[in-house]
């Protein structure tokens, strides 16, 4: 009896224990302290439904009184809210309590919709307060003159609290402007007058209105550096020379190609010419042989045209004798 009685104190102080950790982790007492000596009304209840709605109250609790230390008025319904919609309560208050501080004008709506939207909201605000400077890549671009420019710049830029939802990132910022700068280099008579005013291309920049639709706002555009790059008129110059210079040697080629075609085509209708004089020569004595018989030609006659044919060669070589010399020297050989 004395063993079965103890046992039954053993599991009923078990019991009480677990009674009691189930009672403590559903009704947390300490942080119901916190807030009392914090001035924070939250009731026993409320901590119980956080608990039953899978809210840490630690988290909402932490959070409300540090925002009603700071001054601010929100309830344990709206906090609670936001975490269940997925939202970074501490970062809200945070961010409620800096922009508070820099006399800065963030509602709760629109910090919990910052937040939501996947922005750093007390990072939005600390860039409020202290503007970021943001620094381009390596822009290069090309003046009037040909010479190309590479330019690097900083860009100081303040969040855009009214932007922030909806508004583009440093991304637009960065690619509207080196649209800019590649603009104004472009629109330079010359690249000197670039190298000696770099702070034009600033001031054309600035004038575009490059932050319209971007959660920043664009304070100034510093040119950090300008290095002058490669001559890109001459480059092209020497291309299209080079280009020029291969369609004036094709069209050479093909005029020698129909030069020499032409050349073939003579040689062709020379030769066939010089057989159809031979083929005529052949001819001559059949047609002088018919001739003979049939007594249109005597013999008198052939005679007389064979001495009329050596006076004229006569005639001839003496009035060129060059000519004549070359063909008693070709006679010799």
């Amino acid at each position: 009896m004395e063993m079965s009685n103890s046992v039954l104190i053993l599991v009923a102080a078990f019991g009480g224990l677990i009674l009691l950790f189930i009672f403590l982790y559903f009704v947390p007492v300490n942080l119901w302290i916190t807030a009392v000596f914090a001035n924070v009304k939250v009731g026993i209840g409320e901590l119980i439904g956080m608990r039953i709605r899978k809210v840490p109250p630690s988290v909402i609790v932490n959070s409300l009184i540090t925002a009603t230390k700071a001054g601010l008025d929100l309830t344990t319904n709206e906090l609670e809210t936001h975490y269940l919609a997925g939202g970074n309560v501490p970062n809200v208050i945070r961010a409620l309590i800096s922009a508070d501080k820099a006399n800065i004008n963030l509602t709760f709506k629109q910090a919990t919709a910052i937040d939501l939207a996947g922005r750093d909201v007390f990072e939005a605000v600390q860039i409020s307060v202290n503007p970021k400077v943001i620094n381009t890549p390596s822009v290069a671009a090309v003046a009037a003159d040909g010479i190309q420019l590479i330019a690097k710049a900083r860009v100081t830029v303040r969040a855009n609290i009214a932007q922030l939802v909806g508004g583009a990132g440093e991304e637009t910022i960065l690619a509207r402007v080196g649209e800019g700068i590649v603009t104004s280099i472009g629109s330079a008579s010359s690249h000197k007058s670039v190298l000696e005013n770099p702070d034009k291309i600033s001031k054309l920049v600035l004038q575009r209105g490059l932050d319209a639709g971007t959660a920043f706002e664009i304070l100034s555009i510093d040119i950090a550096d300008i290095d002058v790059g490669t001559n890109i008129g001459a480059k092209l110059q020497i291309d299209q020379a080079s280009a020029d210079l291969k369609v004036a040697e094709a069209r050479a080629e093909e005029r020698r190609a129909m030069a020499v075609a032409l050349e073939q085509e003579m040689k062709a209708r020379n030769v066939e010419m010089r057989a159809k004089v031979i083929e005529a020569e052949a001819e001559i004595p059949m047609a002088l042989a018919e001739a003979f018989r049939s007594g249109n030609l005597g013999v008198m006659d052939y005679y007389r045209m064979e001495n009329i044919k050596s006076d004229t060669e006569m005639r001839e070589s003496i009035a060129k004798p060059e000519e004549g010399k070359n063909k008693n020297d070709k006679n010799k050989e």
